[in-house]
Order: C-alpha cells, then structure tokens, then sequence
C-alpha cells in the first residue's frame, strides 16, 4: 500500500518552535510527528511513502535518511520553490505516485500534525471503489464538508456565514449530513486526469468539490474516533497525553 504524507507546512501556529525546525521534527512523546507517523503507517502495511517538503526540508530528509527511512520506501516531493496547498501538493508528486503504484491503487494522505486512533488498513479496505474517501468527524466546527443520505459529498458550508460551495443548484443544506474533515483521507488516481488546467496552487477540499457531482467520493464516519490536529502551543501539549493513552 502506498501513502503521501503532507510535511511542508510552515507551522506557524507552533512558534517559536518552528523557527529552527520543521512542523514534521516537532516531539510529542519523546518522538517527532514525522517518526510516530511513518511507523504508524509502516505497522498498517503501507511500504511506499512520498512526502513533500519545503520548510527546513534538508533536515526532514536528513532525519528520515538517518532512520533508514524506517524500514519502508520513502521518496520526497519537493515544493522548496513554492508551497502548493494540498492539492498541488499531491498533483506535484504525481511523478512519484505513479512510479510507486503503477497498477493504480488508491493511495492514503495523511496530515503529519494529525494524530488519531483510526486503524489505517481498515480505512484503506473501505476505499477500494470510490474516487475519494475522506476520513471525518462530528466535532463542532464552523466549516463542514456536506454528504446526502448515502454519504457522498455534495458540497460544503461556512455556517456561520451561510457561504455554500456546490456543484448542484439549489443544494438543500439542512437537509445534508454535515462532517468536519480529519485530514486524513484516501485518492484514486483516476481522479489525476481531473487535475488538468488547474493553477498551481489550489485546495484539495476545493479540488473535491469541483468533482463530485462526477466522480464518487465519500466520507467515512467512523464510530468512536479520536483524533487530535497538532496545530497550536496549546494542542502540543495535549497531544502528549492523547499520545500515551491512544499510541497513535
């Protein structure tokens, strides 16, 4: 199974921590996100890894070149000359995706920062038909991606501004199911033909958007799930309990 994993944040949020180090090399437990991650994705059976990197890249390939890449392949996507969001993030690694995966599997994406007790393999078993499956979750946001009553995405909504994104006129919102996305989710290359024309820089969620009316994608609620975005001072500090009790 293969995997991408987005590692070329600026991580902002963590400063001043991310001043001499990547978002990806910041410890929880004892270990950098990068390393609970990659081993996390090595013991559900993924053994093709690319990541992209940009901020403080030659330390994060460093570090993972001093691990033996942990046992797996692991290739890099370099974004140094520009960060692309998540979606030209991924159609930047196209290259590398398809030279790992020639018989065109779907393939996993994962948010370095997110931490959470979802089994991997299990998700990946669940995506084998759609175009895309996205990992989500009823916490309480003001931004939710919108599904209909078999769980495929319509489109999405701010509601505290009442702004909804949809390929289909005259989407009924309140009668949509509303989830928050986890950062987690699984990519068809079929979808890659789609990626044609588009500038850039740009949105994965804006991507999956703009094809859903065509193309099957999914959410994935999963029962019981618990899940920690390691974003700020404040949930770094969290995650080091959320990391003893959930291993990740």
């Amino acid at each position: 199974m293969e995997a991408m994993i987005f590692a070329a944040g600026l991580g902002t949020r963590l400063k001043p921590l991310t001043d001499t180090m990547p978002k990806a090399l910041v410890p929880v437990g004892g270990k950098p996100l990068l390393e609970i991650l990659i081993r996390k994705l090595a013991a559900s059976g993924f053994t093709d890894i690319v990541i992209n990197v940009h901020h403080f890249a030659d330390q994060i390939i460093r570090f993972v070149e001093a691990h033996d890449s942990f046992g797996v392949r692991i290739r890099f996507s370099d974004e140094s000359r520009g960060l692309l969001d998540t979606g030209g993030g991924i159609r930047k690694a196209v290259p590398l995706l398809r030279e790992g995966n020639p018989s065109g599997r779907p393939f996993l994406v994962h948010n370095v920062d997110i931490l959470s007790n979802v089994d991997l393999a299990e998700f990946y078993r669940h995506g084998a038909e759609a175009s895309a499956l996205l990992l989500v979750s009823e916490r309480e946001t003001q931004r939710y991606l919108l599904f209909d009553d078999e769980n495929r995405l319509v489109g999405w909504t701010n509601v505290k501004t009442g702004e909804v994104k949809s390929p289909y006129a005259g989407l009924d919102v309140a009668g949509c199911r509303k989830y928050a996305f986890a950062g987690i989710h699984l990519f068809s290359p079929r979808l890659f033909p789609y990626f044609e024309g588009i500038a850039d820089r740009f949105s994965i969620i804006d991507f999956y958007l703009s094809v859903c009316d065509r193309e099957p994608i999914y959410a994935y609620p999963r029962p019981g799930l618990k899940l920690l975005d390691v974003g700020k001072q404040d949930t770094l500090r969290r995650a080091e309990e959320f990391f003893r009790e959930e291993c990740c």
